[in-house]
């Protein structure tokens, strides 16, 4: 005796047929340049194709029909007019592409973008675009696994920064990936919020505030980006559970790597160079930083205001002024399963040759404390009176204060594979 199909699972392969029927009787047609692009939209069945001739196509469009794709011939131009959006996603399954967008309105309140994605906009597609002049380039807000990908976007370089949109915002788009893409002269690069299940890859970052800058975005993976004389890097607050791996900031100028109430999360094999701070940890707790070079930053790594239950092992601090501050009297050790880090201003020795250092690594003494607490101390670094205190520390270890030690720092550094994308 056969069983009945379940109700949803009968319903689910009605809306295939209907779809497939559909698409079977989808068209291609070619829009010429002009006022007649938004006609077409309008006029289009799910499954067609827009063709969009080389030339100017004017003013804004809302497309509410699934399964439509707009593919741009080269020197195919979309110009929103300068109000609102130019693309206004609100159907499933829409693919845009191959053209330039630009002329987007100029409210953030109003998320004025080149291309919108709403929440009826699941498995949208984005790719191959040129986004010019658009307050915010592609504006993700509530769709389900949308893809952006292989587009070049270029903020609104006539407005002052902070006046500004992301090249890519995302809000509450779970499943959704942003990949391959090269994005300048914006607030931030991409901005999530409020979000989960993300994936942010192989995208190239250039003259922003932030490249990545995450708030309440969860369990999603930042891999294998490059962040070119940013402000900051990758930003990481109030957000858990991450993979962040593979990353290059270059000489971005504040931070390279900003952790600030992000938690339970995993640090691998990221590259940061120059700037003021390589890493910033706030109030971040049980995360792992393993297998990253810091290099020559004025700080490799700055850690602070309770940050706990961290694993911070195998990594290069390399070439930096002050390879760690910690603010704070606790004693952590930065050691797992005796492997720590490499500094490369330990003078130590390895007399047994296992590749880690006979003596344990101090990064920080008294005098780093004093000065960090009453930074006007530093007119006395160079006196005798310090000097001394300094001596005495090294002569009887046990007066150090509480703060970071490695028991067992490597004698030669680990070396991520993303330092091959750093350029000389």
């Amino acid at each position: 005796m056969q069983r009945a199909l379940p109700a949803l699972a009968v319903a689910a392969i009605l809306a295939a047929t209907v779809a497939a029927a559909s698409d079977a009787r989808a068209a291609d047609v070619d829009v010429p340049p002009g006022d007649g692009l938004a006609k077409a939209v309008a006029e289009a069945a799910p499954g067609d194709v827009l063709h969009l001739e080389a030339g100017v196509h004017r003013g804004a469009v809302t497309i509410t029909t699934p399964r439509l794709t707009l593919e741009g011939a080269p020197g195919a131009i979309l110009d929103g007019g300068g109000t609102g959006s130019a693309i206004t996603i609100e159907a499933a399954d829409v693919t845009v592409r191959g053209m330039t967008i630009s002329g987007s309105g100029l409210s953030l309140p109003d998320k004025n973008s080149g291309v919108f994605i709403g929440l009826g906009g699941d498995h949208a597609v984005i790719e191959d675009n040129h986004f010019d002049e658009n307050l915010v380039g592609v504006y993700l807000d509530g769709p389900k696994d949308a893809l952006v990908r292989r587009n070049r976007i270029d903020g609104l370089r006539r407005l002052r920064l902070n006046e500004r949109g992301p090249g890519i915002e995302v809000f509450n788009t779970p499943g959704s990936k942003i990949v391959d893409n090269d994005v300048g002269d914006g607030r931030d690069g991409v901005f999530s919020v409020n979000s989960r299940d993300n994936e942010i890859r192989g995208n190239r970052f250039r003259r922003l505030r932030y490249a990545v800058h995450f708030m309440y975005t969860n369990s999603s993976r930042v891999l294998d980006n490059l962040s070119v004389g940013n402000d900051i890097g990758y930003a990481i607050m109030y957000s858990d559970h991450e993979r962040i791996d593979g990353n290059v900031s270059d000489h971005d100028r504040e931070h390279g790597l900003l952790m600030n109430y992000a938690n339970d999360s995993d640090i691998d094999g990221n590259v940061v160079r120059g700037g003021e701070k390589c890493v910033f940890i706030y109030n971040a707790n049980k995360n792992r930083l393993a297998g990253n070079w810091f290099e020559n930053c004025d700080i490799g790594v700055h850690f602070t205001a309770g940050s706990e239950r961290n694993e911070i092992t195998d990594n290069a601090f390399v070439n930096n002024r002050r390879q760690v501050m910690y603010v704070g009297t606790r004693l952590l050790d930065w050691s797992v399963n005796g492997r720590g880090n490499y500094y490369s201003d330990n003078p130590a020795f390895d007399l047994n040759g296992d590749g880690v250092a006979d003596t344990a690594y101090r990064p920080n003494d008294i005098v780093d404390q004093v000065i960090w607490r009453a930074p006007a101390a530093k007119i006395l670094l160079n006196s005798p009176a310090l000097q001394v205190v300094r001596w005495a520390q090294a002569q009887f270890p046990a007066i150090h204060p509480g703060g970071v030690i490695d028991s067992a720092p490597l004698m030669k550094p680990p070396r991520p594979s993303a330092l091959d994308r750093l350029t000389p």
